[in-house]
This record gives C-alpha cells, structure tokens and sequence, in this order.
C-alpha cells in the first residue's frame, strides 16, 4: 500500500520582501530634517533679540529696484508689478534698516531721532537733521559725527537697493550778521558733499548722484534762523 504523497510548495520571495523597498528612508529622512529645522527655529527664537529678528527678517526680504518705463514711482520689487511698490515703501525700508541696526535701545532712539522722510513732487526726501544734544557735525565744520557716519551706512545700504537717481541737499543755520566772512554758503556746500562721500563709501553709485548743493540759510526750518534745527542735509531719491 503506498504511503501519502507528500507535496512541498516552494515560495520565492520578491526583492522587495526582505526589506520593504526604500521608500521608508526616504520619509524618515524628511521627518528627521524637519524636527532638526524646528528645534533650529525654537532655538534662534530664543537666542535672538527682536532687533536681530527683524534684521534677519530684512535680510531675506527681495531687493527693491527701480524698473525703466514704469509708471509712478517707477520702483518694483523683484516678483511683483511695479504698481506694488511706492517710494514710501522704500521710506519703510530705511526706518526697518534703522530699527534692525539700532542695537543699544538708547542708540536705536537717537538714530531714528535724526531721520524725517517725507514725499514731494520731486521724490522721496530722507531729511538727517541736527539735535540739539548731538549735532551731526563737528561745529562749525564738515567733519561728520560718528552718528552720521553710521546713519549714511544704513541710508546707503538701503539705496544701493534702488536704481532712482539722487540728489543731496545741506543747510545750515543763520550766522550772526557782525561776522565779516559768513561760513553759511561754504559750510553747507561742504557738509553736503561729505554727505556724498559717505554714501558713496556705502557702495552708492557715484554715477547715480546727479546733484550736490548747498542752500546755506535760505530755506529754515524754524522761525528762528539761528534755530541749530536748521542745520541738516536732504538725501532726496528723485521719482
């Protein structure tokens, strides 16, 4: 009597069976890359002041430029139509560049203390006047205070940025009538042109500046002509 057939079935696994294919790395690796880039967000949260995230923020913000032929302001920023951006998003621009690089709060005060933008017809008008605790020159001369010389850094900094030409104004306060020799046109002819020398220090084109002038006393700000708010210096970045 013959005995039971045994049947033995032989199972081939595929290639994929012993390890399930690659795709699951591929995943881990993207969970692993975006905890480490979250920790990495929590982490510069709390290591960083508010100036420093806004000046990060800043950094990768697009550069702002100016568009032959547009209409208006004729300034664009990179990706969007030139009827998105205005000079006074340029005027923002410099006060962000100002907060970001203030540093010490009572430094970030004085700065933004200094600055009035405002627009005219001929274009946007960055006004860098005198306090009467700190003037922006040595007295009487065209020697620019350290707190000019860092206000021009970030003015120019922020200009390089655009493609409008400019133009650079210096006014100065009424001098005593006694005075044989009045300082007023020399002085602020000069002021200005050292105006010029710091923003071109800044990387500002020079081909870009088309004007440098100086008003002396003509145009006050106050009823006092002697008034040391006089003293001040017009960046002007022409429409």
């Amino acid at each position: 009597m013959a005995g039971p057939t045994i049947m033995i079935k032989r199972v081939t696994a595929s290639g994929e069976g012993g390890h399930h294919g690659g795709a699951w790395k591929v995943a881990y690796a993207d969970f692993v890359t975006a905890m480490m880039a979250f920790f990495l967000l929590m982490w510069l949260l709390n290591a960083t002041t508010e100036q420093q995230r806004s000046g990060l923020a800043d950094y990768f913000n697009p550069t702002i430029v100016r568009t032959p032929g547009a209409s208006g302001e004729g300034v664009e920023q990179q990706g969007k139509e030139p009827s998105d951006v205005t000079l006074e998003q340029v005027a923002e621009e410099i006060e962000r560049q100002l907060r970001a690089s203030g540093g010490e709060s009572q430094q970030l005060t004085n700065l933004l203390r200094h600055v009035v933008t405002r627009m005219t017809d001929e274009g946007l008008v960055i006004e860098l006047g005198d306090l009467t605790d700190q003037p922006l020159f040595v007295e009487d001369t065209a020697e620019p205070q350290p707190v000019l010389t860092e206000l021009a850094r970030i003015i120019g900094r922020v200009l390089t940025r655009t493609r409008n030409q400019v133009a650079i104004s210096g006014h100065v306060r009424a001098y005593p009538e006694t005075l044989v020799n009045s300082p007023v046109w020399p002085l602020s002819d000069a002021r200005a042109h050292a105006v010029r020398s710091l923003l071109e220090g800044s990387d500002l084109d020079a081909q870009r500046i088309q004007r440098v002038t100086g008003y002396a006393d003509r145009k006050n700000k106050t009823g006092n002509p002697m008034d040391a708010t006089n003293n001040r210096i017009e960046v002007i970045l022409l429409r």
